[in-house]
């Protein structure tokens, strides 16, 4: 299998401290602190939209995923970075994100790559009918899957999923989601 290497994109870590422009790739083989954007999206029947990342992507090919995952650009806010992934990963243009916690994991995501992200996670609200046309390059394919039952899944399979979908869903759920929602486990 050919992998594609992204374009390399300078994206905020930490070094020695301070906060600082570094490349993607050099990010995760260093294993740096670094920022990060995830994006949930939810339709009215508590159904989420999750993503299973194109095989051409240097780390977590083929593993699912929330809706939307991603780095900020140097200097990028947050929240536009959540808008503009949507929009190029999965052609969502009709929903706003809102912030709903910042956490931090750490995790070996294989080839000897790690993410070490401190994630502003957003929370957007969409009609069951959401046009969704995802961009090769980034997703091979979506599904729309109810809350608690992507979390039982997760538990049942877990090497299906993104190590960060599984932190999220098992140590951060509430966090994200509000006391209304339901827990499995």
């Amino acid at each position: 299998m050919t992998v594609l290497m992204e374009p390399e994109e300078m994206i905020p870590a930490w070094v020695d401290g301070r906060l600082t422009p570094v490349g993607k790739l050099a990010v995760h083989q260093r294993g740096l602190r670094h920022k990060a954007v995830s994006v949930f999206v939810i339709d009215e029947t508590d159904r989420v939209l999750i993503q299973r990342r194109a095989l051409s992507k240097y780390h977590t090919p083929g593993l699912w995923a929330n809706t939307c995952c991603t780095h900020p650009r140097w200097d990028e806010d947050p929240a536009a970075c959540a808008v503009r992934r949507l929009r190029e990963e999965l052609g969502i243009t009709d929903v706003l994100p809102v912030f709903a916690d910042r956490v931090e994991y750490r995790a070996d995501v294989g080839n000897g790559l790690t993410e070490h992200e401190v994630v502003d996670i957003f929370v957007a609200d969409a009609a069951a009918d959401l046009p969704v046309a995802p961009d090769p390059q980034e997703v091979a394919e979506t599904r729309w899957v109810d809350l608690d039952a992507l979390a039982a899944e997760v538990q049942q399979s877990p090497a299906k999923f993104t190590p960060w979908l599984k932190i999220y869903l098992t140590e951060h759920r509430r966090r994200i989601f509000g006391e209304a929602v339901g827990q499995v486990g």
